[in-house]
């Protein structure tokens, strides 16, 4: 794990704070964050990915949580819709394949001059061009919304929001969510800023990059040490703890990287392919 993502500079959230630039917190922060997720990752038995902290023979292998709530990332191109469901039927499987099959490669460039802030401050409500923007509330508060279940707002606020359940779709797990223990649900950047920056978009203009860092597409509330286990790595080295959840997750990856253009690793995209039966 990179120090730029423990201090919540990699597009992965870190307070639960609404719009305003992201915070520099200090190295201690960084040893906290990397003692709980496990930053050091093993090798998944199964697939070949080094896992972000949270291995198999853990809970590694949980059925995703459904309450019904989720949609299959097939049917809901924009990102507007809740959740992420597993895909299961050779059907959706054989259609992922497809959709993965037309993502275009490329070497991983350098990450020399990237930076948190070259994408925005964290959660900006006024960037033109995605779903949510100029609503009145925050990025973040707008995808616990979207994804959230029994959602409870701040007196006097329709924006804020401080309890909800989440179907956590990368470790399976349903979480009580408090905005007291915020870090405890994380905003997902399902492909990583960082990875972003070093596969093109460092040669975008500002508002591009505004636009990847807020767009639903590329957003999910999930287990907040499984965030930080994921750091900015791509599918080749990281994926979602759930077995079951993983063809989807290859699945919103590759929308992502179509939606803007941005090609992945050839390793990335094998095991993409690996992972819904490819």
């Amino acid at each position: 794990m990179g120090a730029e993502v423990c201090h919540g500079r990699e597009g992965h959230d870190r307070r639960g704070g609404t719009r305003r630039p992201l915070a520099r917190t200090g190295l201690a922060v960084c040893a906290a964050v990397v003692l709980v997720a496990g930053c050091k990752g093993g090798i998944d038995d199964t697939d070949g990915a080094k896992g972000g902290g949270v291995r198999d023979g853990g809970g590694s292998a949980s059925a995703p949580v459904s309450d019904g709530h989720a949609v299959s990332p097939l049917k809901n191109p924009y990102g507007t819709k809740p959740g992420l469901a597993a895909l299961t039927s050779d059907a959706d499987r054989a259609a992922a394949r497809k959709l993965i099959t037309t993502v275009t490669t490329k070497g991983r460039g350098p990450k020399t001059g990237y930076d948190r802030d070259e994408f925005g401050y964290a959660w900006m409500d006024n960037v033109d061009g995605v779903p949510y923007a100029h609503n009145g509330c925050d990025t973040r508060n707008d995808l616990l919304k979207r994804d959230g279940r029994k959602v409870a707002y701040r007196k006097g606020s329709n924006c804020v929001i401080v309890s909800m359940t989440l179907a956590d779709p990368y470790t399976g797990r349903a979480i009580q969510w408090t905005k007291a223990h915020a870090t405890t649900v994380q905003i997902d950047h399902v492909m990583p800023l960082s990875y972003d920056w070093q596969m093109g978009a460092a040669h975008w203009s500002k508002g591009k990059r505004e636009q990847i860092a807020n767009d639903p597409l590329n957003l999910i509330p999930v287990d907040g040490p499984a965030n930080g286990a994921k750091s900015d790595s791509g599918p080749a080295t990281w994926l979602p703890p759930s077995k079951d959840i993983r063809c989807a997750y290859s699945v919103r990856f590759a929308q992502v990287s179509l939606k803007y253009k941005l090609p992945v690793t050839t390793a990335d995209k094998s095991m993409m392919l690996k992972q819904c039966g490819g």
